[in-house]
């Protein structure tokens, strides 16, 4: 007799493992720690090396879903990255998803390979699987913590990790094109040319989708505006045609997808103000099934027969490879050394590496497994060190920013007094007897500030000069200074 009994166990078990899932991270959060590691364990504690005792190893099924899940994830980042954010960061970003991203693959296989038994191709193949930042982890971390870090650090942040994946998956399949077979099989020219071709169809299929969208949505009038939970579903058919047309056709669908919500994200239009709120459900709803279901598909048990290797990868990322990759790729773009720090810090790693690490398996060069049990051990030493002790990094760098709403902290941030930015220099240098060069005296405080940080100016930004701190406070919506708080400098600390 046919019973519909297997469905509903199965059903039970997926909707009460998601269902717990996100009851323990609303309580761990409290702690600071990220929500996706809580989806990852728990996932972990229900396979078939947990009390749960789940056997799940459809490699093919977690490609497809986390696939897809991530084109949503990227979907809905891209929806929340505001145009004017590119003023102040889009050129270290594409730098860090770029170059940066072959740094940290390269120094890291070069380490690996020197510290551990790893050949040279199966270093560079689990340097490449674990080179770029997470978008799910950077936008979930950043969205929930309630750390508020300055434009420059979280717009850099935040657009590397929705533009680097691309770069990613491509040095994951050259490296598997070396394991395969061998060094030689893939010239500097081959990997150029494949590079430009992804991006260009990456970006062409974004804007000619979103060409038509707007076109289709214009068609439709307010039909789309006043359903957002079918827009919002309407939206990610659509995001999702695009990543198969770009992927299809030899085009990043990661990029695409990305480029896409932020074309439309931009767009300020009730359509988009109306599918936000559904999108940031369907995001959460993807991280925590991807997380579960990633979860799942590993054996614990295999951690020990890597345990070396693992933990010398996760060490060498950290704290060499990034922050080395960081520094290099951020030299030309002013960037202090504390934002570049905490920059490096927050390289989360999350799904895309452990999705990544299921392309060698598919391919047939890792039979036994050990680069997705390697990755997972990344993973989680990212999450649980950098992800839980952002807050206390930034706070020990200072670059906090006091929350709105708090009048003390925002008096012992920018100072007790603000000038507007139009200021004339030489009123305020004979207020406060500032030594400045005579060529200053003519210039508005707005363009003194700006010369003297000599990069676009964010909320936070110091200069200090005569023992006074200038600290922009305010930006108007050209990008320009508007009002700056002064403050004493803080007495440095007598040497012993």
């Amino acid at each position: 007799m046919f019973s519909l009994e297997p469905m509903g166990w199965a059903i039970l078990i997926a909707s009460a493992l998601v269902m717990v899932s996100v009851l323990a991270g609303l309580v761990a959060s409290r702690t600071g720690l990220p929500l996706l590691l809580i989806f990852l364990v728990i996932g972990m504690l229900a396979g078939e090396n947990g009390p749960g005792g789940i056997a799940f190893d459809d490699h093919r099924l977690a490609f497809w879903f986390g696939n897809v899940a991530l084109a949503v994830i990227l979907l809905d980042g891209g929806l929340r990255t505001q145009m004017s954010t590119f003023r102040v960061a889009l050129k270290p970003s594409l730098v860090l998803a770029t170059l940066g991203v072959v740094l940290s693959c390269v120094i890291l296989a070069a380490l690996l390979h020197w510290l551990t038994p790893l050949s040279w191709p199966h270093a560079l193949l689990i340097g490449a699987i674990v080179s770029s930042t997470d978008a799910a982890a950077v936008f979930s971390l950043l969205g929930s913590a309630g750390i508020r870090l300055n434009e420059r650090i979280s717009a850099t942040l935040e657009i590397e990790s929705g533009l680097n994946d691309p770069m990613a998956v491509f040095l994951t399949l050259v490296a598997i094109g070396f394991v395969a077979s061998g060094m030689g099989s893939f010239g500097l020219g081959d990997f150029a040319m494949a590079l430009v071709q992804q991006a260009g169809l990456g970006w062409l299929v974004a804007y000619g989708g979103y060409f038509a969208f707007a076109k289709m949505l214009k068609w439709l009038k307010a039909e789309s505006a006043h359903n957002p939970g079918l827009g919002a579903i309407l939206l990610v058919a659509g995001g999702l045609v695009l990543y198969g047309a770009s992927t299809a056709f030899g085009g990043s669908g990661f990029l695409t997808v990305y480029l896409f919500g932020l074309f439309f994200g931009n767009r300020r239009s009730r359509y988009v103000r109306t599918v936000i709120p559904a999108m940031d459900g369907l995001a959460w709803l993807s991280q925590a099934c991807m997380f579960l279901l990633l979860g799942l598909l590993a054996t614990p048990a295999r951690f020990l027969d890597n345990l070396g290797v693992g933990i010398a990868a996760a060490f060498v990322l950290m704290f060499i490879a990034r922050p080395l990759a960081v520094w290099i790729s951020l030299l030309p773009f002013r960037f202090g050394w504390k934002e570049a720090t905490l920059i490096s810090w927050v390289g989360l790693r999350g799904a895309v590496p452990i999705i990544l690490a299921i392309f060698p398996i598919m391919a047939g060069v890792d039979p036994d497994r050990t680069m997705m049990h390697l990755a997972l051990m990344v993973v989680i030493a990212s999450l649980v060190f950098q992800g839980w002790s952002l807050g206390y990094v930034a706070k020990r760098l200072d670059l906090l920013l006091p929350d709105q709403a708090d009048p003390v902290a925002k008096r012992k941030a920018f100072g007790d007094f603000g000038l507007l930015g139009s200021a004339v220099m030489r009123d305020v240098a004979d207020f406060y007897g500032l030594s400045i060069q005579e060529h200053e005296f003519d210039l508005t405080l707005s363009e003194w500030t700006q010369q003297h940080l000599g990069k676009p100016a964010v909320i936070g930004d110091q200069v200090h000069q005569s023992g006074l701190c200038f600290t922009v406070t305010a930006l108007d919506k050209s990008g320009g200074i508007e009002r700056v708080g002064i403050k004493a400098d803080e007495p440095k600390p007598m040497a012993s």
